[in-house]
């Protein structure tokens, strides 16, 4: 039997469910398809550090596959129109892919199982439960974390794979070497893509600095190489599995004893999979203004206000610090992303969902589910019980910048400008101060 496997955010030899599951059989395509970009709120397309993140992903992941007599054939277009061509020019007799929390990776799912004549195979996507373990412990996905991480408690996820010996490529296949992009990571954030530079960040992060001892008391800081895991990037495009994270963990507890920071840390891949499986359920409406609830949001989009906050030059130098990082590096820490989502939310009054897709466009470790639930988590349409979060700036600015380094660094002190303009026709916007008389 000669089977396809198609390669979307699980960028992986280890630790890979369904490239295992592919290789029983006799010969296998591995193809990985760039679709075509879709416009969404005012943005197109990656920014220049994700998109050089994304190929490293790829140019590793071909070197990893050529080294044990595999291929990998990258092509650009549209799925359905793609796939056809290659099952009738390979004879290929299944199709393969990994579970997605993307509504538009879903519906290509269902989309193929319905087209092809071929069986179509979704295998369990980079989670740390299967569907079948949630299906035991929840009736139904809790609306809140805790309640979430409550019932999970206890429970164990399968440990990550082994690398699975493959078949070989099926007769004709040529593709062309890839090679990265020409452009190089910011030196203040200098990660590269690929499972290799992932498990090497793993085990630097864990075992040689041993920095998850101090993980609770330094992942709120605004940079540091050490300060979180910076393990995101390569969780995102699949380069590591989450359970080879929550693996290495577990060993490191094993032997170094457990701790506050190595606790809160495994809360975090929990926040995560509770992102996951609820962008899994509620499909569209992640991307909707008022979330699943349906709340409404007092918002607008104001094109002056939202081109200020992506170019970082708003009245708030942190919240131009942070932009200014996010844009060069690609990056931008935890604390800095809700310090820069409430400042667009609730001091410009912006549609949350505009500042959820410049993240996604800029970010390394661009997640959808995780993305845009943490951006309703700021806007209050989301998972936080409390309705939204809005951070006061200069607490924030006192608190994880006190002396202006990092304002200074990036950049974020910039001239003041007007409130309002006025508009195409020259007519004043800006509400006057004294009554007509």
């Amino acid at each position: 039997m000669t089977d396809l496997f198609l390669f979307r955010n699980d960028l992986r030899l280890r630790d890979n469910p369904g490239l295992a599951y592919h290789a029983e059989a006799s010969a296998l395509l591995c193809v990985y398809i760039h679709e075509p970009v879709r416009p969404w709120c005012n943005t197109l397309g990656p920014g220049t550090q994700r998109k050089r993140f994304l190929q490293e992903s790829l140019v590793h992941l071909q070197q990893q596959l050529r080294s044990l007599g595999q291929e990998l054939l990258v092509l650009e277009g549209d799925s359905r129109r793609l796939l056809p061509d290659l099952l009738e020019g390979f004879g290929i007799q299944r199709l393969g892919m990994a579970e997605s929390a993307g509504v538009y990776e879903q519906r290509l799912f269902e989309d193929l199982r319905q087209r092809l004549d071929i069986p179509v195979v979704a295998h369990r996507g980079n989670t740390l439960f299967s569907n079948r373990q949630l299906e035991n412990l929840l009736p139904e996905l809790p609306p809140h974390y805790t309640p979430f991480r409550q019932a999970v408690a206890g429970t164990s996820h399968d440990p990550a794979q082994a690398q699975p010996i493959l078949p070989p490529p099926p007769g004709g296949v040529q593709a062309a070497t890839l090679v990265p992009e020409a452009s190089a990571p910011n030196p203040a954030f200098i990660v590269r893509g690929g499972q290799l530079q992932g498990e090497r960040r793993l085990h630097d992060w864990l075992s040689r600095e041993r920095a998850i001892d101090h993980y609770r008391e330094t992942r709120n800081q605004l940079e540091g190489l050490y300060a979180s895991s910076a393990l995101s990037p390569w969780l995102a495009n699949g380069c590591l599995s989450v359970r080879t994270v929550a693996d290495a963990v577990s060993d490191y507890e094993s032997r170094h004893g457990v701790s506050d920071s190595s606790e809160h840390f495994r809360s975090e891949l929990l926040w995560r999979e509770f992102f996951y499986w609820r962008a899994h359920r509620e499909g569209y409406h992640l991307f909707r203004p008022g979330g699943a609830g349906g709340k409404r949001q007092m918002c607008c989009f104001e094109p002056r206000s939202f081109a200020r906050w992506c170019a970082g030059d708003t009245d708030y130098p942190l919240v131009n610090a942070l932009m200014h990082q996010l844009v060069e590096c690609g990056w931008m820490s935890n604390r800095g992303r809700q310090i820069a989502a409430s400042c667009l939310v609730n001091e410009m009054g912006v549609d949350w969902r505009f500042g959820a897709a410049f993240f996604e466009k800029h970010l390394l470790d661009y997640d959808v589910a995780s993305n845009y639930a943490n951006w309703q988590y700021i806007a209050g349409v989301g998972a936080d019980p409390r309705g939204g979060r809005h951070f006061d700036l200069e607490k924030q600015t006192a608190l994880y910048d006190p002396d202006g380094v990092f304002i200074g660094r990036w950049g974020g002190k910039r001239p003041k400008q007007p409130k309002h303009v006025v508009d195409a026709a020259d007519w004043p916007i800006e509400t006057p101060t004294a009554p007509l008389p």
